[in-house]
């Protein structure tokens, strides 16, 4: 690892009457591949929207390197290294697949690099290739999903916030796009931040978990010390104190 690349401190958020998080922390390091899981409305978008700068925080802290970056712009949080892949995928439908790369690579100035870079995702996504000149919006929604995390792959991330991958998505098409995120971890030298409601193939593939529920966080450890689920299954259901199972893994 090579330090601690974001920090969420004491967050909490509130949309008018409705308390979305309730002093959420955590911290991803350099390198990791770190899991929110959570039951719908937990607050796992939300959070990952405040690390984004989609909502800002009413109290707490958010810093990247050290560094506060509450009250910037999205597009200010995104030159700092950070890319949300959204619920939803939030492609451009009527635009080809194509176009919708090139958007994806609109923060860098080197058009050189982003053309190399459009060129080795191509390799890495041969199905977004076939499909280049098609409108996106006739992709399935497993290949939907590859141009989502395509996209923001684009912004050559540090770090990659990733909302929901498997929402909606066959067993099959769900591991592939896990295939493909864990190959960008290697490949790119990707940090990953990533959503899901269900810890199955978390438990494999990520090095720690944060279990959220109810805006609060009820449980953090290392994957390999929650491998019987039991831990996870207390605090994502709320069966007894999920606070006790906790596992501490930041000096």
């Amino acid at each position: 690892m090579m330090g601690r690349l974001v920090e969420v401190d004491d967050i909490h958020v509130r949309y008018g009457d409705l308390v979305a998080l309730r002093g959420v922390s955590l911290a991803v390091e350099e390198g990791e591949v770190v899991c929110i899981i959570g039951p719908n409305g937990a607050g796992k978008s939300t959070t990952l929207a405040a690390i984004a700068g989609g909502v800002t925080p009413e109290a707490g802290a958010i810093r990247i390197d050290g560094r506060s970056i509450l009250g910037q712009r999205p597009e200010q949080i995104a030159r700092l290294g950070l890319s949300l892949v959204p619920e939803g995928r939030h492609i451009f439908g009527t635009l080809t697949v194509d176009e919708n790369l090139r958007i994806g690579g609109y923060i860098q100035r080197d058009r050189t690099a982003a053309k190399a870079d459009l060129e080795r995702l191509l390799e890495l996504f041969p199905r977004l290739a076939e499909r280049l000149h098609y409108p996106a919006g006739r992709l399935s929604g497993g290949e939907q999903q590859m141009l989502a995390v395509a996209r923001a792959v684009m912004t050559r991330p540090r770090l990659l916030l990733v909302d929901e991958p498997s929402l909606g998505l066959a067993p099959k098409i769900i591991d592939q796009i896990y295939e493909i995120l864990l190959d960008l971890r290697q490949r790119a030298k990707l940090t990953l931040l990533i959503n899901e409601q269900s810890s199955n193939r978390i438990l494999k593939h990520a090095d720690r978990i944060y279990v959220l529920r109810g805006g609060s966080m009820q449980l953090e450890g290392r994957a390999a010390d929650l491998q019987d689920g039991e831990a996870i299954r207390h605090a994502y259901f709320g069966f007894g104190n999920g606070h006790s199972a906790r596992k501490e893994t930041h000096a």
